[in-house]
């Protein structure tokens, strides 16, 4: 019996299967990165269809709230790809998702390879949020703008500085130490209620009941709604559905801290 070794698959594979192959990776990558930093499922899929057409290919993405399937071939279907990627967990981060907008009009444009496309990809993913004693400031000075449209005094519009800062300075923290993302923003409102709760049972006439009602305004799902909402009206019922689902456990944390903090404080 003739012996024939048994070569590893891309040495199988011809030219037009190898970069099939790598196309396919690529957009799946893309689609992850989408998916996981707050792009709605219709972005997805268009940014993932405008990369596959301009190198000539035809993309059937199946989108779901935890991974991609990935169907690529060509215009003669003589070659074709199947692949499926889980994606991370859901975030927000727009710089990745517009660097990533920009870069699939650049490959239309410029005609940049798979390796200019793989690298690019790579940088972008990288992309690092602002500087976190940054984020704390702004979103704290948003709470308490907050607070005073409500109504809230001066003094009420620094407890709710005070409050919303401590409590997303927890739910980064908690972050750091993979704690489930619900019990995270459960932690945050907890804190922040906690701390703007605390000058409402010292100071019941105080005024401070705009503080503790705003605290936790930072913590509202709006991306998953809105995403949800879209996803809706493009018919992407299950996806829709699913980013309603999420948007509403988030609120019931929230919700959950606001009561407890009632109860401690017999509010």
């Amino acid at each position: 019996m003739r012996f024939v070794p048994l070569l590893p698959y891309y040495f199988i594979m011809d030219k037009a299967d190898l970069k099939l192959k790598q196309l396919g990776d690529l957009l799946l990558k893309t689609g992850s990165l989408l998916m996981s930093n707050g792009a709605s499922t219709a972005r997805i899929r268009m940014t993932v269809d405008r990369i596959a057409n301009t190198f000539g290919y035809e993309a059937n993405l199946f989108i779901t709230h935890r991974a991609l399937t990935l169907t690529l071939s060509d215009i003669d279907h003589e070659h074709s790809f199947s692949s499926i990627k889980r994606t991370s967990p859901h975030g927000v981060n727009f710089k990745i998702v517009s660097g990533i907008s920009r870069l699939s009009w650049r490959i239309k444009e410029e005609n940049l390879s798979l390796e200019t496309l793989d690298s690019e990809l790579d940088r972008i993913s990288k992309l690092a949020h602002y500087p976190r004693l940054i984020i704390l400031t702004l979103v704290a000075l948003a709470g308490a703008c907050f607070c005073g449209i409500f109504g809230g005094s001066i003094q009420a519009m620094g407890v709710g500085f005070l409050a919303t800062f401590s409590g997303l300075f927890v739910r980064q923290e908690a972050h750091k130490f993979k704690f489930n993302s619900y019990l995270c923003v459960f932690l945050a409102s907890l804190t922040s209620t906690l701390i703007s709760g605390l000058f409402c049972y010292l100071f019941p006439k105080g005024g401070f009941e705009a503080a503790y009602a705003t605290s936790v305004l930072y913590l509202i799902p709006g991306v998953p709604l809105i995403n949800s909402f879209t996803d809706l009206i493009d018919g992407n019922i299950l996806n829709g559905i699913l980013r309603a689902v999420h948007g509403i456990i988030i609120s019931f944390m929230i919700a959950l801290g606001l009561i407890l903090t009632i109860a401690l404080y017999q509010l």
